[in-house]
């Protein structure tokens, strides 16, 4: 069948085949249960012909008794197990998906991140990845014991009366065909729905996270329509998913119940007429209860079917993001940066996004260790690309940057990365302590962290806190812009590396508040070598050297003075912001 073909499902079972051991376990258990259910039918017949002579052999028929009681206990503790340990496997298998995922989206490129949405990357990770074990559950359960069924009402049928067993074992299949034909058109819609889930849990965390902006900007109405129409699609596409997914479960039905009838029909007619192949009472009893049994695993595997559709359809999506490309991986010889000098080369560097839209063109630069420099612009000019290619979150497309003499791409990113200290425009507060955050991938003393906070000017609110350092807080604690980024002040404070990275760093904080971490910052950035974007420009008239760029090119540089002196480019900008109206 088309789904079996499918390398997403084959890529699915080789996590499951991880753990061949406990799927070798539920097999055999499989096996034992359906070995006891078989023989208990047996048993059943075999007690029916001792009633129907006229003389009841009750001795007989209590040892009987007894023997399918025991094998009933044995088959539901048996069940119990495989339900049990098939639950493990797929735990299992779920947890190294879910893991593999993780890890993924930690090694791929910024620039991958920056072109999904965060929404749908939850929804893969999340729901994609449920959906997947829901089905390896439903899978796991029932397809072993269903195996094991088949085989062993197959035996024992054709050891009975082949004959009648032939018209069982032939045309039961075919409901299972015909229940594959329905199943497979089912896949597109699973998929389909798997991708409005996405959309949905976009929009959703849009609309969390960007509240006061739709409130503000009048755009709740809106929203909510695109929502609707949105949602209205899910609901549309699962309908037409669960309309044709339950097609297969009714139609095999329907062709169990005339072989079911055809199998009744006969064997009565082999009691009736005896001859070479006669039947007794008992035996057509078991006849008619192993036509059900045997019948029963081609009704569930529709189900199984069903399943394995919705969970291919979902680990196509999982797959799709794990085969992502990753950052290429750091070379066996990179070298460690260590003793840094602060010394930073951009040597005709070249970079755009978009490979047709040029952003970043020749641009050369050299920062002297302990420099401060500055770099300011409109919106879009690349200030923050050069940032992003100091850091190697993009790789230039041409030219070289070194630091302290070595090209970057001959180092290793994270002793790269953990050379710079960085400030972001964005304060990121994530779920925990307030002590935590500070620290945040480092260890440090409670008082290097009050050390931290008290030159970053964030611990007098920290200690109005109600437990202090000990406070937890999220993004959406009741702290105010200003106070997460001078939390994020403090987390680069703590950290005091040979270069800085200050991107809008003041951006949030009220001017009072600015002076004051401006006094940090210079104690900070003494004999360091940094990088400050900047859009105030009152931030900068004491940088060493002030860049001013346009359309990806540095087309003035010089001190504050001297870029005033020169009337040019930068002196617009500053007479935009201080010019007396």
């Amino acid at each position: 069948m088309k789904k079996f073909n499918n390398p997403a499902f084959w890529r699915l079972f080789k996590y499951v085949w991880k753990y061949w051991y406990d799927v070798v376990l539920v097999l055999a258990m499989a096996f034992v249960g359906v070995l006891a259910s078989l023989y208990s039918v047996i048993l059943i017949g075999d007690a029916i012909d001792v009633m129907v002579d006229g003389s009841v052999d009750f001795t007989q028929l209590w040892k009987i008794v007894a023997i399918i009681a025991g094998l009933t206990v044995v088959y539901m503790v048996v069940e119990w197990l495989t339900e049990v340990f098939a639950a493990r496997i797929t735990y299992k298998a779920v947890k190294d998906i879910r893991q593999d995922v993780f890890d993924t989206i930690q090694n791929v490129p910024l620039s991958y991140l920056d072109s999904h949405k965060t929404g749908e990357l939850l929804s893969i990770m999340v729901v994609d990845v449920d959906q997947i074990s829901d089905g390896l559950i439903l899978a796991l359960t029932q397809f072993f014991t269903g195996v094991a069924t088949v085989i062993g009402t197959i035996i024992i049928m054709m050891s009975i009366n082949y004959k009648i067993g032939l018209i069982v074992v032939l045309i039961t299949p075919v409901s299972l065909v015909l229940a594959g034909f329905i199943s497979k058109m089912t896949r597109k819609h699973f998929k389909k729905q798997s991708d409005i889930r996405g959309e949905i849990a976009s929009q959703v965390q849009d609309a969390v996270s960007a509240q006061t902006l739709y409130k503000t900007c009048s755009y709740l109405e809106k929203s909510e329509e695109v929502f609707e129409k949105t949602n209205e699609d899910l609901e549309k596409v699962s309908i037409k998913a669960i309309f044709m997914s339950s097609l297969p479960n009714p139609t095999s039905r329907f062709v169990n119940n005339i072989i079911y009838a055809l199998t009744g029909l006969v064997g009565a007619l082999a009691v009736i007429g005896g001859g070479a192949f006669m039947l007794t009472v008992g035996q057509l009893t078991m006849f008619l209860t192993y036509a059900q049994k045997y019948a029963k695993p081609f009704n569930s595997i529709t189900d199984v079917l069903t399943e394995i559709e919705s969970a291919t359809a979902s680990a196509e999506r999982v797959f799709g993001l794990m085969d992502a490309v990753r950052e290429l991986p750091d070379s066996n010889n990179a070298l460690v940066l260590k003793d840094v000098d602060g010394t930073v080369e951009l040597n005709n560097v070249s970079f755009s996004y978009v490979k047709d839209k040029e952003l970043i063109k020749g641009l050369n630069l050299k920062a002297k260790p302990g420099q401060n420099i500055a770099i300011v612009g409109r919106t879009g000019c690349g200030k923050t690309t050069l940032i992003n290619l100091l850091m190697r979150f993009y790789d230039v497309d041409d030219g070289e940057i070194k630091v302290s003499g070595h090209n970057i791409n001959d180092m290793t990113r994270d002793s790269l990365r953990t050379s710079y200290g960085m400030v972001l425009q964005d304060s990121y507060i994530f779920v925990g302590t307030i002590r935590d955050n500070i620290k945040f991938g480092r260890e440090a003393s409670d008082e290097e962290v009050i050390e931290a906070a008290e030159k970053a000017r964030a611990y007098s609110f920290i200690k109005r806190q109600p437990q202090g350092l000990d406070t937890v807080i999220s993004e959406n604690s009741n702290l105010s812009e200003g106070q997460r980024q001078l939390l994020c002040i403090a987390r680069a404070m703590l950290h005091l590396p040979q270069m800085l990275i200050l991107d809008e760093a003041t951006s949030s904080v009220d001017t009072r508040t600015e002076i004051k971490i401006q006094q940090a910052f210079d104690a900070m950035m003494k004999d360091r070598t940094c990088f400050v974007v900047a859009h105030r420009l009152s931030t900068i008239k004491n940088a060493d050297m002030i860049l001013v760029m346009d359309k990806g090119h540095i087309i003035e540089q010089g001190t504050h003075e001297e870029l005033l002196k020169a009337n040019g480019f930068y002196t617009e900008l500053y007479n935009s912001q201080f010019a007396q109206k």
